[in-house]
C-alpha cells in the first residue's frame, strides 16, 4: 500500500497564488460594493458580518471625504475603511481591510481605545490618539465612535470617523508661541513702566511731598487755614507716593527678583488682606531652592490674577494659597469660601475681564509647561490648582 505524498513547494506555491487572487478579488468585490457579507473572527469562531448597509451610492461619498472612516467589529476588526485613512497609515487598502485596527495603536492608545468602546457601543465618544502608520511616522488623530445596527440582531458594528489633527496641533503651536510672545513683551514693557515710575514719578512726588511740608512750617500760626490746606496737600502727596510704589511693585515685584517666590507670595497676601480686609492664609511655602525666574514669576501673575478676581467676584471672606513641592512637580493652590460661579460662564465685567483672566492664567501656567484647573460651585467657593513639571536640574539653589 502506497502513502501519500505531501505536496511538493511547486504545489504550495500553485495554491497560494490561488488563495491571493481569491483575497484581491474579495477586496475589489468589497470596494466595487458587489460584495455584500464578510466573514471575521470573533468570540465564538467565524462570523458572518453583513455590508448590505453599505450600497455603492454610501460608497462613493464616504471615499470623497477628506476624513478616514472606517466600520469595525467589537473586536476591532476593520471591515470595512476608505481611501483617505489609508491614506492616513500609509498602508494600501487591501493590507488594511480586514486587519486588527490594534495594529496602528500603541499598547497604552489601544487600551485607552479599548476602555472607550465599551462606552460607544452605548453613545459614542470621540477619543485623541496617535496612529501608528506603517512607515514608522505617528499621526494624532481624533476618533469618533459611534455604535452602528446589529447585524442580525447578534453582531454590533462599530462606525468611526478619523480626522487627522497635524494641522490644528501645528496651528496651536504656532498660537501658543505668539501667546509666549505677547508675555514676554507684557513683562518687558511692565519693567520698563516700573522704572520710569520709580525714577521718575515717584522722586518728583517725594520732592513735592518735602516741599509742601517745607511750606507747611514756614506758615506761621497766623496763616491757620493756608498751614492746613498745606499739611493736607503733604498728606495728599505722601498717599499718592505709596499709591505709585505699589503699582511699581505689582508691575515688576522686585521682591521676587531677590528674595524668591516665597517672600512675594508672603509679601503680596499681606498687602491684600491690609488692602480688601479678606484673610489670606499662605501655607507650604518653605522651598528648599529657587525655582527658574519664569516659574516664579508664573506663579506670582497666577496668584495676583487670582486674588484680583476674588476682590472682584467672589465676595469671600478667606482665602487659603497653599505652594508645595513634590519631586519635579510644583503646585499652587488657591481656595476662597466666596459665592462661586458657573466655570463653563464666568463672571465678566462689561468687558469680559474675569474671563480674559481666566484665559490669561491658563496661558501664564503653559507657557512654563504647566496646567491650571479651576473648580468651583454657587455659594461653596472657588479651587484654582496650578502643576508646573520642571526639568530635571531646573532650579537653582538659594
Amino acid at each position: 500500500m502506497k502513502t501519500a505524498r505531501p505536496p511538493g513547494p511547486a504545489a504550495e506555491l500553485v495554491a497560494l497564488r490561488l488563495r491571493l487572487a481569491e483575497a484581491e478579488e474579495t477586496l475589489r468585490a468589497i470596494r466595487h460594493g458587489e460584495v455584500d457579507a464578510l466573514l471575521g473572527p470573533g468570540r465564538q469562531g467565524g462570523q458572518v458580518f453583513s455590508l448590505a448597509g453599505a450600497e455603492h451610492a454610501y460608497r462613493m461619498l464616504i471615499e470623497a471625504m477628506n476624513e478616514g472612516a472606517l466600520t469595525l467589529t467589537t473586536e476591532k476588526m476593520i471591515l470595512y475603511a476608505n481611501e483617505c485613512f489609508a491614506r492616513m497609515v500609509k498602508c494600501p487598502l487591501e493590507q488594511v481591510t480586514g486587519s486588527s485596527f490594534r495594529r496602528f495603536l500603541s499598547a497604552a492608545d489601544g487600551a485607552t481605545l479599548r476602555a472607550h468602546m465599551k462606552v460607544a457601543a452605548q453613545t459614542g465618544v470621540k477619543i485623541q490618539l496617535l496612529l501608528h502608520a506603517g512607515d514608522g511616522s505617528k499621526l494624532p488623530v481624533q476618533i469618533s465612535i459611534r455604535p452602528l445596527a446589529k447585524e442580525g440582531g447578534k453582531n454590533l458594528i462599530i462606525g468611526m470617523v478619523v480626522t487627522d489633527l497635524t494641522e490644528s496641533r501645528r496651528t496651536e503651536e504656532t498660537l501658543r508661541a505668539l501667546t509666549q510672545r505677547v508675555v514676554q513683551v507684557q513683562e518687558a514693557e511692565r519693567g520698563q513702566v516700573a522704572l520710569e515710575l520709580h525714577d521718575n514719578i515717584t522722586q518728583l512726588l517725594c520732592a513735592i511731598l518735602v516741599r509742601s511740608q517745607t511750606l507747611a512750617d514756614q506758615l506761621s500760626t497766623h496763616d491757620g487755614p493756608a498751614q492746613q490746606e498745606a499739611l493736607k496737600l503733604r498728606d495728599l502727596l505722601g498717599h499718592t507716593a505709596e499709591e505709585v510704589e505699589c503699582i511699581t511693585r505689582n508691575l515688576r515685584p522686585g521682591v521676587l527678583e531677590l528674595l524668591g517666590l516665597d517672600a512675594v507670595l508672603r509679601a503680596t497676601s499681606t498687602e491684600f488682606t491690609a488692602r480688601t480686609g479678606v484673610v489670606v492664609t499662605l501655607t507650604g511655602v518653605a522651598l528648599t531652592a529657587r525655582l527658574p525666574p519664569d516659574t516664579e514669576l508664573a506663579l506670582y501673575r497666577i496668584l495676583q490674577e487670582a486674588l484680583k478676581n476674588v476682590h472682584k467676584h467672589a465676595r469671600a471672606h478667606q482665602v487659603s494659597v497653599h505652594l508645595a513641592r513634590h519631586g519635579n512637580t510644583v503646585q499652587l493652590l488657591i481656595k476662597d469660601d466666596g459665592v462661586g460661579f458657573n466655570t463653563q460662564r464666568p463672571p465678566a465685567s462689561s468687558k469680559g475681564g474675569s474671563r480674559l483672566g481666566l484665559l490669561g492664567m491658563r496661558e501664564r501656567a503653559a507657557y512654563v509647561g504647566g496646567t491650571l484647573t479651576v473648580k468651583s460651585v454657587r455659594r461653596t467657593g472657588t479651587e484654582i490648582e496650578v502643576k508646573i513639571l520642571l526639568s530635571p536640574g531646573s532650579s537653582t539653589v538659594n
